[in-house]
C-alpha cells in the first residue's frame, strides 16, 4: 500500500462509569450504583483508528475536534497512537456515558456534539495521499463536508464505508459499505418498503442486493453478530463469512472493529472475501475479550516484532480476569497432520482457552532451512484459527516464543513429542509468573518433514512414469 490508511469521522468520547448495584434508592423506584471505576476512551471515528493501528498499520485519523474539555480528553486519550489531522468542530465532541453494573449497561447518558466545519488543505492532502480510507460515519457531518474529497478518493483506493441511519449514503465506488443488520432493514426500508424486516439470510440477502445497487457500491457486508457477515455484490447469490465460535461479550465497538480490520485487509491486498473473513475473526475476538471496554489504553510494550492480532493477548487478559486457565502451545504447524490436531485437542481440555504461538515464514526459514516453510504464515494462521479447539493464533518473529509467552502469561505451556519439561527452555519463562509447562503424548510416525519427503518422493515418482510414458 502507497500511502497511510486514513480513518475518516466522527469521533466521540465514550466513558464507561462501572460500579455495583445493591439497594434502591429511597425517593425512588431505581437501583443506587456505587461507582468502582470510571474509564475514558476513544469513541467513533478515533476508536475505528487505534483499532486500525493495532494491527500495526500506520493510521492518519481525520476528525472534527473543537477546544472543549472533551476534545482535550480525546487527544490524551489517543496518546500518540495514531496521526491526527484535525478539522475545525464548531462546538465540542460528543460524550457518551455508560452507568455499568456487572459490565452490563444500565443506562447510557449523551451529551454534547457539534458540526464540522469546512475542510482545509491539510485534510485535502491527507485524503490525496491516502493509500486506503475508512469512513466511520456516525451521522455528525464529518462525512458530509468531505464528500466530494471522499468521492474522489474511492475512484483511485479502496474506500470502506461504516454508515449510520443519521449518516448520508455512501460515495459511489465504495469498495465495501459495512452497516449491521438492523441499519441495513432500516435504510432497505427507506429505498423500498416491501423489503421486509425478517431476519432470515435470505431477507438480509435481498436488503444488502438492494443497498449495493442503490449505493453503487462494489460490496455490501451486513454484519450479522454470532452469525457473521453476509457479503453481497448486488445479486442474490451472496457470501456468508460465518463467526469462528460463539462469541459472549460487550459488543460496544464490534462494528468499528470489524471495518477496521476489513478496511486494513483491503489496504494490505486482499480480496474483499478476505477482508471481511478477517474483520468478522477479529470482531468476534474482539466481543470474546470483553469489547472496546477491555482495551489497554495504550498499546502493550513488550510486543514481538509482528504485533499479535486482535485477539490473542485480549482474549487471554478476559480469561485470567474471570478466573481462567489459558493454555498455550507453539510451533511451526507447517503440514497440520493428525499429531497437531491430537495434541491441540488435548491441550484446549486443559483450560479455558488455547492460544497457538506461530513461528514467522523468517522464523521458520531459520530453524528449518531454505524451502520451508511450504505454507506462509497467514495460510498457517487460518488453518489453525478454522479449528474449533484453537481460540486464537499469535505470530511471532523470534526463534522462540519466549517474547509472546511474556506478553500473553499462560497458566500452561503444553508441547507434545519426545520433549521432557526439564528440556522445554519455555519452562523457566512461565516460571516467571508461575505458569507450568508441560508435555503430552505424541502420536508417532507423523511429522511435517515426513509428509514432505513422501510427498516429494510421490511427486518424483509421478513424473517419471509420465516421462516414461510419453
Amino acid at each position: 500500500m502507497n500511502g497511510p490508511f486514513v480513518v475518516v469521522g466522527d469521533s466521540l468520547l465514550d466513558i464507561d462509569v462501572d460500579g455495583a448495584a445493591t439497594r434502591l434508592a429511597p425517593d425512588a423506584p431505581v437501583p443506587v450504583v456505587d461507582v468502582a471505576s470510571e474509564r475514558t476512551r476513544p469513541g467513533g471515528a478515533a476508536l475505528a483508528a487505534v483499532l486500525a493501528a493495532r494491527t500495526g498499520q500506520e493510521v492518519v485519523l481525520l476528525t472534527a475536534l473543537g477546544r472543549g474539555e472533551a476534545s482535550a480528553e480525546l487527544r490524551r486519550a489517543l496518546g500518540g497512537r495514531v496521526t491526527l489531522v484535525r478539522m475545525p468542530l464548531d462546538g465540542d465532541i460528543p460524550v457518551k456515558t455508560r452507568i455499568r453494573v456487572d459490565e452490563r449497561p444500565l443506562i447510557r447518558i449523551d451529551r454534547g456534539g457539534g458540526r464540522p466545519g469546512a475542510p482545509d488543505a491539510a485534510a485535502r492532502r491527507v485524503l490525496g495521499s491516502a493509500g486506503a480510507v475508512l469512513v466511520a460515519d456516525y451521522g455528525r457531518g464529518s462525512a458530509d463536508v468531505l464528500g466530494p474529497l471522499l468521492a474522489a478518493a474511492a475512484r483511485r483506493c479502496p474506500l470502506v464505508w461504516d454508515p449510520h441511519p443519521r449518516g448520508g449514503p455512501p460515495v459511489p465506488g465504495a469498495r465495501l459499505v459495512t452497516p449491521n443488520a438492523a441499519e441495513a432493514r432500516s435504510m432497505a426500508a427507506a429505498l423500498d418498503a416491501g423489503s421486509g424486516s425478517g431476519d432470515r439470510l435470505a431477507d438480509h440477502t435481498r436488503r444488502a442486493a438492494l443497498l449495493a445497487r442503490h449505493w453503487r457500491a462494489a460490496a455490501v457486508a451486513v454484519t450479522l453478530g454470532a452469525r457473521g457477515a453476509l457479503l453481497s455484490r448486488g445479486t442474490d447469490s451472496p457470501i456468508l463469512l460465518p463467526a469462528p465460535y460463539g462469541a459472549v461479550g460487550d459488543p460496544c465497538g464490534a462494528g468499528d472493529c470489524f471495518a477496521a480490520h476489513a478496511g486494513v485487509a483491503l489496504a494490505r491486498g486482499a480480496i474483499t472475501e478476505e477482508a471481511v473473513h478477517s474483520g468478522v475473526v477479529a470482531a468476534t475476538d474482539f466481543v470474546a475479550s470483553g469489547g472496546a471496554g477491555a482495551l489497554p489504553p495504550e498499546r502493550p510494550a513488550g510486543r514481538s516484532a509482528e504485533p499479535l492480532p486482535t485477539g490473542a493477548a485480549e482474549l487471554a487478559a478476559a480469561v485470567r480476569a474471570r478466573g481462567g486457565t489459558v493454555v498455550a502451545t507453539g510451533g511451526c504447524f507447517d503440514l497440520l497432520h493428525a499429531g497437531h490436531v491430537g495434541l491441540l485437542e488435548s491441550a484446549a481440555r486443559l483450560g479455558d482457552c488455547l492460544v497457538v504461538c506461530l513461528n514467522s515464514d523468517d522464523s521458520v526459514r531459520r530453524l528449518k532451512g531454505a524451502g520451508r516453510p511450504l505454507n506462509p504464515a497467514g495460510d498457517r494462521a487460518s488453518v489453525l484459527a478454522g479449528l474449533g479447539c484453537v481460540d486464537a493464533v499469535a505470530v511471532f518473529e523470534e526463534d522462540t516464543p519466549h517474547a509472546v509467552l511474556r506478553h500473553l502469561r499462560p497458566h500452561l505451556w503444553v508441547k507434545g513429542g519426545d520433549y521432557t519439561v526439564d528440556g522445554l527452555p519455555e519452562a523457566a519463562v512461565l516460571a516467571e509468573w508461575g505458569g507450568h509447562a508441560l508435555v503430552l503424548p505424541y502420536l508417532s510416525g507423523r511429522s511435517t518433514t515426513a509428509l514432505a519427503n513422501r510427498a516429494a518422493a510421490a511427486g518424483a515418482g509421478g513424473a517419471g512414469s509420465a516421462g516414461a510414458g510419453a
